[in-house]
């Protein structure tokens, strides 16, 4: 993160967004509140349906509205909300000042254009570039994303880039109008580990190049671990811890983070005779949680856990979290 900018270039405030389905409600996203300042990677992360996906694309409109209803929130984009913007505005915020790179880019990118087209398509629509500046840009762009012979691969479809490649190609275009803020769904998820350490090695090269933030959605600690600034673990909807990624991982506090840490195999010491796992579902909420998500699962839950859904508190310097049980405020011993 740059020196002395402590400023928030995204800011998110009691962020709720519902599902009308036939068989009534699905409360998706439950007041989440986060920041995240210039040049920071923030880590999402917790099971598939906690809502980490669904609360990334709340921000930017990129839900189907209906069945989805953001019903509640703020989303400030260097004091900007997006959620008071016209759909037109919101438009051009999603090409110029945030990029979103999704899990599988074969369905993202369009089939029947080029490459080159969808690169240059953004920078001549937000950036007012005529055909042969918006060209030399892109090529700029595949060129930075580690893509060999870039101005010979603008004429080619998406079906004729590896995995890996197509990957890049997403990212290229994300980063195509030199966004304040990067979302990344899960972009690792579908690639082999040699081209995933090759993605995220560009990531944080950009990252320090162009000194955007970043927000990383992931169920793969292991990556958060090498990557991310702070971490925020979510379950239900909802943020149930939030730290810098050193504390989080040394001294997690609580019971949802910790049973996560411990699903993590270890390539070191005695091999368990299996891996760990957390039992049960993640809920699927036909209301506001008016009691702690995690109750049911939780070996620590007590009686009221059943009664009430606990608020985030401070439990030390940047370091949050949602639970009432006495362990959850207490450090672990020589955790720093």
């Amino acid at each position: 993160m740059p020196d002395g900018d402590t400023r928030n270039v995204l800011e998110v405030r009691g962020l709720r967004t519902v599902f009308e389905t036939r068989r009534g409600e699905v409360h998706a996203v439950n007041s989440v509140s986060f920041e995240v300042k210039p040049g920071e990677l923030l880590g999402v992360v917790g099971e598939s349906g906690s809502g980490k996906s669904v609360t990334m694309m709340s921000l930017v409109g990129l839900l189907p509205m209906p069945p989805a209803e953001v019903r509640e929130g703020k989303v400030l984009l260097d004091g900007e909300d997006l959620l008071q913007v016209t759909p037109a505005r919101l438009r051009d915020i999603r090409g110029s000042d945030v990029g979103f790179i999704f899990q599988d880019p074969m369905t993202s990118l369009n089939p029947v254009f080029t490459v080159g087209f969808q690169i240059m398509e953004p920078v001549r629509r937000h950036l007012g570039l005529n055909k042969k500046q918006a060209r030399a840009r892109a090529i700029e762009l595949l060129e930075l994303v580690g893509i060999p012979g870039a101005a010979g691969r603008l004429s080619d479809y998406p079906h004729q880039f590896s995995g890996g490649m197509r990957q890049r190609v997403m990212i290229a275009i994300a980063l195509a109008c030199d966004p304040k803020v990067l979302i990344a769904d899960e972009p690792t998820t579908a690639l082999d580990v040699t081209i995933q350490a090759q993605i995220l090695e560009i990531v944080e090269d950009l990252r320090s190049k162009l000194g955007m933030a970043i927000v990383w959605i992931t169920h793969d600690l292991g990556v958060i671990a090498g990557i991310a600034d702070r971490v925020a673990v979510m379950y239900g909807g909802q943020i149930v811890e939030h730290a810098e990624v050193f504390p989080l991982f040394n001294d997690p506090r609580h019971p949802y983070t910790r049973a996560l840490l411990k699903t993590i195999p270890t390539v070191s010491g005695k091999r368990a005779a299996k891996l760990q796992v957390i039992e049960g579902q993640p809920p699927m909420l036909g209301a506001a949680p008016t009691a702690c998500p995690f109750r049911d699962r939780c070996p620590l839950a007590f009686e009221r856990c059943h009664a009430e859904n606990p608020q985030r508190e401070t439990v030390g310097p940047g370091h949050d979290v949602a639970c009432f049980h006495p362990l959850a405020h207490t450090a672990k011993e020589g955790a720093a």
